[in-house]
């Protein structure tokens, strides 16, 4: 059986922007230690809702590292490292090693996509390239291609591929990849409005957009259910659906990072090509903050 990275909630965090759209690294820390102090189990960063596509490669490398010292092993650090072009993300692993990461987080490559062939060959690559555990990023809806369970399989047997973020919408294809995989490839819920049900197919917890303004409630969600408090947990994930279909109202990280604003803390703005939401969708998603007690 191959070790766990972590069990529970990991927040797939925001990256803060000063009014320059420049770092802010001063937030960026007190977002992690509030994610922390509220029952986070791992910080996911710079992935999709930490904007990673329009990150110099300096900022990207110095996310990781600033998160990594800010963590100071509270948590797991796993680093978003993924690319369309194997030769780049084998870089960004290596430097996501050396800035002390805990995992890598390899999504699909997109747009010039892949061969499921391909796919075991890009994955294999990386996983070969450093000793860090790997999370696999299965998200077609931004990629158009899709990890099939059977690749899944195929993956699970190298030692150092020992997960997946599972945001297919897919139960069934989940299922079966569970079915084929068993203990040789942990599963996370990718989809916020898909906790409960990828842990009652043995998921190990959720990487989550929630989590930036619910971190709380998030991680309540599956350690409760990890309890076998699972009615208490259903009702939490039905509670906060409203909110979950709000935060994916617009393209992420719009949403959150209004709502991390909304709350109280300096996310600032999206990089273009991302823009603002409008004005209806932010009143709704206030509504829903307030239905939920978030504000």
């Amino acid at each position: 059986m191959k070790k766990t990275i972590f069990t529970g909630a990991g927040v797939a965090i925001i990256t803060p922007m000063n009014d320059d759209l420049s770092v802010n690294w001063e937030m960026l820390g007190t977002l992690i230690d509030w994610q922390i102090e509220n029952g986070t189990d791992c910080i996911v960063i710079s992935g999709t809702t930490g904007e990673a596509s329009t990150l110099t490669d300096e900022e990207h490398v110095e996310t990781i590292r600033y998160t990594v010292e800010r963590v100071a092993g509270r948590v797991p650090v796993i680093a978003g490292a993924g690319s369309n072009h194997t030769d780049y993300a084998l870089w960004l692993s290596k430097q996501a090693a050396q800035a002390g990461a805990d995992g890598l987080l390899h999504v699909t490559p997109y747009y010039n996509k892949t061969s499921q062939a391909g796919l075991i060959k890009h994955f294999t690559t990386l996983a070969d390239a450093t000793d860090l555990p790997v999370v696999l990023y299965n998200v077609p809806s931004r990629t158009g291609l899709n990890i099939t369970p059977q690749t899944y399989y195929e993956l699970s047997k190298h030692p150092n591929i020992v997960a997946t973020k599972e945001a297919s919408g897919n139960l069934s294809a989940i299922a079966t990849t569970r079915y084929l995989c068993g203990d040789n490839l942990d599963i996370y819920s990718g989809n916020d409005d898909q906790i409960l049900p990828i842990l009652s197919l043995g998921g190990k917890g959720v990487i989550s957009v929630l989590s930036n303004v619910a971190p709380r409630q998030t991680h309540d969600i599956c350690q409760w259910y990890f309890e076998g408090k699972v009615k208490e947990s259903e009702a939490l994930q039905i509670k906060f659906m409203g909110l979950i279909n709000a935060l994916f109202s617009d393209v992420n990280p719009i949403p959150v990072k209004e709502a991390v604003n909304i709350i109280g803390y300096r996310a600032g703005k999206c990089r273009l090509p991302l823009v603002d939401m409008d004005d209806k969708l932010k009143e709704k998603l206030k509504d829903q903050m307030k239905a939920v007690g978030v504000i």
